[in-house]
């Protein structure tokens, strides 16, 4: 037993400390929510049993929707795509059904630089050529540049707001009615929903589908090999063409599972199935749990916390750091490595020395927007106290960097169970199995 513990202290985790990795979201999960998943009759169900033996789970699933249906002002979810990516991709294969129904052929999918990496690599999965749309000098969409390419020949513009600058795109509800007056659609990435929720609905600005992380949004920290989910509402034009299947509510008020197109006019038009089983029980269970006990007014707070945490970081540290962009972030901060340079030292270089300082490091060289970009989210469920931790941590490191201490950055980390580590070659020539050093030297 003490073995393990010990192993496990080498490893760094939300219990212990602050993660402050922009774009993942890395919030606290309560415990209650945990309890809440693993109770009889959630836990332990099988997705083969009998759906009138699973109505208790079916109405989670209703009650998940409906919150999300609300909280986005959109006219349908669907609830089985398994993380992000996988919704982006019911996003995408709802809108070119809907392009079949309407018998027209659009190859174009217009992405902006500061959406995230997965919005091209989904359509052009889904067999759309991708086209990329400049960023400004603000950080946001350049709007004049896709005014210019909206064309014909435009299946969709895929944008992800707040975006991978964490920044808000104050162009959208003009954006949304350009890209409509060619006869595109409009999909929003939403991972970045936690800057939002209960503050603006993302139909209201002109949203056609927008996937949401429950995972990063809802309660639990993705990463680390945990569970995901990634629902996907729709709006009134595309809902007619959501994934089955989909929960349906008899006369006797049994909730039935809809599996095929002919079992209920509804499903006519729908795409087809995305995956053998309807979503993912235990994130569902969580992420009830996670809007029942904050209710409306708790998560509109959640979503002011986050964005106040990220700007105090930013306030605090922009006078010893470089940010690309003027004026305020929503839930993400972001530095560039400008601050570095007279010294010779590099963004790696500085996230290396933070291990060092005890925490985990931000995310880095994302968005690549920006050079040696540094991505800092602290989300809403981080102290002041903490913060302020963190944050003199930075400083330290910022001065020490301008006093060119550079050995204490070169060398980092020195005081980690692991030293630096040579990424590059790690990637290009893994070692993926053990061998005791005396069969490695003779190997060699």
């Amino acid at each position: 037993m003490r073995h393990y513990t010990r192993l496990s202290r080498k490893n760094y985790a939300i219990d212990l400390g602050l993660f402050p990795l922009g774009s993942c979201t890395m919030k606290h999960n309560p415990r209650l929510n945990e309890k809440m998943a693993r109770l009889p009759g959630f836990a332990d169900i099988h997705p083969l049993q009998p759906q009138n033996s699973v109505q208790g789970a079916l109405a989670l699933i209703e009650l998940v929707a409906h919150w999300l249906m609300t909280l986005t002002g959109m006219n349908a979810v669907a609830m089985s795509p398994k993380a992000g990516a996988h919704g982006e991709l019911c996003g995408m294969l709802a809108i070119r059904a809907a392009l079949d129904a309407r018998g027209e052929q659009r190859p174009v999918v217009l992405c902006p630089e500061s959406a995230h990496g997965t919005n091209p690599a989904t359509a052009a999965f889904c067999g759309f050529r991708v086209e990329p749309i400049p960023a400004d000098a603000r950080g946001r969409v350049d709007f004049s540049a896709l005014k210019q390419r909206l064309r014909p020949d435009v299946a969709a513009i895929m944008l992800t707001n707040p975006n991978t600058c964490g920044l808000f795109e104050p162009d959208i509800v003009e954006i949304a009615e350009a890209v409509h007056a060619v006869g595109a659609y409009f999909y929003c990435d939403g991972a970045n929903f936690n800057a939002l929720v209960g503050k603006v609905r993302p139909g209201d600005l002109g949203v056609d589908a927008m996937h949401i992380n429950l995972h990063k949004t809802f309660s639990t920290p993705h990463g680390g090999g945990g569970p995901g989910s990634g629902p996907v509402v729709l709006s009134e034009k595309l809902a007619p063409f959501a994934p089955l299947p989909f929960i349906h509510k008899l006369a006797d008020g049994e909730l039935q599972l809809v599996e095929h197109r002919d079992e209920d006019p509804k499903a006519a038009q729908s795409f087809g199935r995305m995956t053998a089983f309807h979503g993912q029980m235990g994130m569902f269970v969580r992420a009830a749990a996670y809007m029942l006990s904050h209710g409306a007014d708790g998560l509109m707070q959640a979503a002011e916390d986050a964005v106040l945490n990220a700007n105090y970081v930013l306030a605090s540290l922009k006078d010893v750091m470089t940010a690309p962009f003027e004026g305020p972030c929503m839930h993400e901060a972001l530095f560039d490595d400008r601050f570095l340079k007279d010294a010779g030292l590099t963004t790696l270089d500085f996230a290396k020395a933070l291990i060092d300082e005890g925490y985990h490091p931000m995310t880095v060289y994302f968005p690549l927007v920006v050079h040696g970009a540094m991505l800092v989210e602290p989300t809403e469920s981080e102290s002041k106290a903490s913060l302020d931790q963190f944050i003199m941590a930075m400083r330290g490191l910022a001065l020490a960097a301008r006093a060119g201490k550079t050995a204490r950055f070169t060398s980092a980390p020195r005081f980690a169970p692991m030293k630096r580590l040579d990424e590059t070659q790690a990637a290009r020539q893994p070692v993926l199995s053990y061998r005791p050093p005396s069969q490695a030297q003779a190997a060699e």
